[in-house]
């Protein structure tokens, strides 16, 4: 099978890596050097300097030479550039070719998921989304790991689970999209409170707390915008929410325990180098809970705690559970 890889980024780089031995695969960057690199250096510097690549993988700068002869595109781009890109790639992609998402946020001024913009961008085509507890540079050192391919369509859910699968990385099936896509991107933001409270040193029984306290109100929202409550326990809920509060490799993890131990924000994100979805998810959520009559107080203190009105340490003073306060899960 040919597949097109969208996004030379950590997680977009490892997935091209874990399909270019069994499929004839092509990564897509924006950087002409970054292509240049992989191509002659099997490597990819810029976010994943110490995992060398297949001598498979193929890289281009070109968006319509990576797509145009594909059977399957996989799109690993930020939630920001997401729409932009399938936009410009749209006269170039065959009919009827499933397109998977690997972005885990929201699109910021529609509220819209991810396999949404697909749909809006390439009508016609199966829009599929990749989640879970997935770290890149783990995955790359050849640990296990397991994700979840959600579409409605089962049959294009499998068919797209034995392209991905490979060796210790498992892949499951799901038709509770909502709940795969919502799961993926408000963890990011509970993952930066348990961040803050990592830099602050608060613990582990208050992150702990904060964390399931982060899954009931993922879970509330996610009901009431119509995803099944069971997909929470999962993989693409509770699954990612652990590892991405707890991965020293979690960016949005980072961004937080940065923010406890006395950073800016706008530092933190300079030296990253990447996109901390969590940062832009928080409001997103808010206002999606208002909508549905709900409140989120995570989400709103990691808002304000983001926006500059309230210090990450008085900020986990409002996070610590209250005595006469009912179990939220």
């Amino acid at each position: 099978m040919d597949v097109a890889v969208l996004g030379a980024g950590s997680w977009g780089t490892t997935m091209a890596s874990l399909l270019a031995p069994r499929h004839s695969t092509v990564l897509w960057a924006r950087s002409s050097q970054v292509a240049k690199t992989v191509n002659e250096d099997h490597a990819n510097l810029a976010y994943l300097p110490h995992a060398p690549l297949p001598e498979q993988l193929r890289a281009t700068a070109d968006l319509e030479e990576a797509v145009e002869g594909a059977d399957l595109l996989v799109v690993g781009l930020p939630t920001s550039g997401f729409r932009a890109v399938l936009e410009e790639a749209r006269s170039h992609v065959r009919p009827w070719v499933p397109v998977v998402s690997l972005a885990k946020g929201l699109e910021r001024g529609t509220y819209r998921r991810m396999t949404q913009v697909i749909r809006d961008t390439l009508p016609g085509h199966p829009a599929v989304t990749l989640t879970g507890p997935n770290i890149a540079t783990e995955i790359m050192q050849g640990k296990a790991a397991a994700a979840v391919v959600a579409t409605e369509d089962l049959t294009v859910a499998t068919a797209v689970q034995k392209v991905v699968t490979r060796g210790v990385f498992r892949v499951y099936v799901n038709d509770d999209v909502i709940g795969c896509e919502l799961g993926g991107a408000l963890k990011n933001v509970v993952a930066i409170a348990a961040g803050i409270g990592e830099g602050l040193g608060v613990g582990d029984n208050t992150r702990a707390a904060v964390m399931a306290r982060g899954l009931a109100e993922i879970t509330r929202l996610g009901v009431a915008m119509g995803a099944r409550p069971a997909t929470f326990a999962g993989l693409a809920g509770m699954g990612d929410l652990v590892a991405t509060c707890m991965s020293p490799y979690s960016r949005n993890r980072t961004v937080g325990e940065r923010l406890g131990k006395g950073e800016r924000l706008e530092e933190i994100l300079a030296s990253l180098h990447m996109v901390a979805e969590g940062v832009n998810t928080a409001v997103l959520a808010l206002e999606l809970a208002e909508r549905h009559g709900l409140e989120l107080p995570i989400c709103a203190m990691i808002d304000r705690v983001v926006r500059g009105e309230i210090a990450p340490a008085d900020a986990y003073y409002g996070l610590t559970p209250a005595g006469h306060e009912s179990d939220p899960g």
